[in-house]
């Protein structure tokens, strides 16, 4: 097929396709691609927003509509072009999910994308596999849950088959289905308010004066739902953040410094720390007062690290190349507390990634957990006795959570659970939970999946 033209993409659908394209072929993430070709065109807002929807959405339902377009092409996906591929996804996602588009519009749009993308043979063939989707639609063919139920989930909900069967085994049909739903919800966008330059009602007040509505998130005492913006590059123009006063994160993670609890004057290490939202966050929970060490093994990590501590003033945040497996042979018992915040599998985090979901296998969950491990061990090391350690994933699987925790403290008696609940807020119930740490689930709590346990060193 003939390489697409060069040049900015015209159109919101032709960015989207771009990105999507990178994403099936070259393994990008939906985020990083779109932003990039966005980044290049001279769209307005109206086909920026079209882009984002149609990038993600296409993404996110990727299996639902493999399998309404495979019940309807002659030819199997796989042996289709990429362009094309990519192209049917995109108009059967707006026939599928987008009420507001006429389909015949969406497959007008489709075949002018084919002609640009390969020749007039392939736009009649996109031409005549859509036509064949919205006619045959009302009484297309879905799997039988009856009989199988794990596939027929897979294909409704669009997530891999290995992911909806553990989730069926733990949750159950009922609890399951609300977390596969929950995963395809657009997230809120969520920012931090700067303690140090701002309460939460001084920032809202300044985004408002810059058009953007708010309101307080639920969990969080620090956190802003924006209202009006669907990117973080759009935030990036505002000056509320060009000034610290705000920096993007999700609720959930605002969560796991409060449950640390840092003190003013506290020596605290982030071993994971890169891009710096938790350890300016320490930061801002200490005053400004004491040092956070904040390690990433990748320099250019390092700099994002130092670019956001400079933007909101955290002056302690000490920024340092380092592997996180060395930090107790780096540190010995240095630090009052060490936030574990570690590098995971991502499957709290679909709904804002979803990509994710076609990166991972169970084979990536079980490669994680003993590097997870390593580095929970070699941070124990650097802290003082009687210090505190939180470790935090945004995941929502157990062998990287509760299993990984419950076995380093059984292997290590100087350490205890401590009562995560003393720092979490009213809003978050404890039953049905431990004492040492909460899992945070999308369906339940409106957030990222995300896991934080709190432990005390006590020798």
């Amino acid at each position: 097929m003939p390489r697409p033209k060069s040049g900015p993409p015209r159109t919101g659908r032709e960015a989207a396709l771009r990105a999507l394209y990178d994403v099936d072929i070259k393994a990008a993430y939906a985020n990083l691609a779109l932003d990039h070709h966005l980044s290049r065109s001279q769209l307005d807002g109206r086909e920026r927003a079209l882009a984002t929807e149609l990038a993600y959405g296409v993404t996110r339902r990727r299996a639902t509509l493999d399998w309404a377009i495979g019940q309807v092409a002659a030819r199997p996906l796989e042996k289709m072009g990429p362009w094309v591929r990519n192209i049917l996804r995109e108009a059967a996602y707006q026939i599928l999910y987008m009420d507001r588009i006429p389909p015949a519009a969406a497959v007008d749009q489709a075949v002018e994308l084919a002609r640009q993308y390969g020749h007039e043979g392939v736009a009649k063939f996109v031409n005549g596999v859509l036509r064949n989707l919205i006619r045959r639609l009302p009484g297309l063919p879905w799997p039988d849950e009856a009989a199988d139920p794990v596939r027929a989930l897979a294909v409704q909900h669009s997530y891999p088959e290995w992911l909806v069967a553990q989730w069926l085994e733990r949750f159950g049909r009922g609890e399951a289905v609300r977390l596969l739903e929950a995963g395809n919800q657009v997230p809120p966008l969520t920012v931090r308010v700067n303690r140090l330059k701002a309460t939460r009602e001084e920032a809202a007040a300044a985004l408002a004066a810059e058009g953007v509505r708010t309101e307080p998130t639920r969990h969080s005492p620090q956190g802003l739902i924006i209202q009006d913006l669907t990117s973080a590059s759009s935030l990036e123009r505002l000056e509320a953040m060009k000034q610290g006063l705000i920096t993007v994160q999700d609720e959930s993670s605002m969560l796991a410094a409060a449950v640390l609890n840092p003190q003013p004057g506290w020596m605290v290490i982030d071993v994971a720390a890169a891009p710096g939202g938790k350890a300016t966050h320490l930061a801002e929970l200490m005053d400004n007062r004491g040092r956070v060490i904040a390690l990433d093994i990748h320099p250019h990590k390092v700099a994002l690290i130092e670019e956001n501590a400079e933007r909101l003033g955290t002056t302690i945040v000490e920024a340092v190349c380092l592997d996180a497996r060395r930090v107790g042979e780096a540190m010995p018992e240095r630090a009052d507390a060490v936030l574990c915040d570690l590098p995971c599998s991502g499957l709290g985090t679909l709904a804002r990634r979803p990509d994710a979901r076609w990166r991972k296998s169970p084979e990536d969950v079980e490669a994680l957990v003993p590097i997870q491990r390593a580095i929970l061990e070699s941070a124990a090391k650097a802290l003082k006795p009687g210090g505190v350690l939180v470790y935090s994933t945004c995941t929502i699987q157990p062998k990287e959570n509760e299993e990984l925790v419950e076995g380093f403290v059984a292997d290590h008696p100087e350490f205890r659970f401590d009562r995560v609940w003393d720092y979490l807020p009213g809003t978050i119930s404890p039953e049905g939970q431990a004492e040492g740490y909460v899992q945070l689930l999308p369906h339940v709590h409106g957030t990222d999946g995300f896991f934080i346990a709190r432990m005390v060193k006590t020798g």
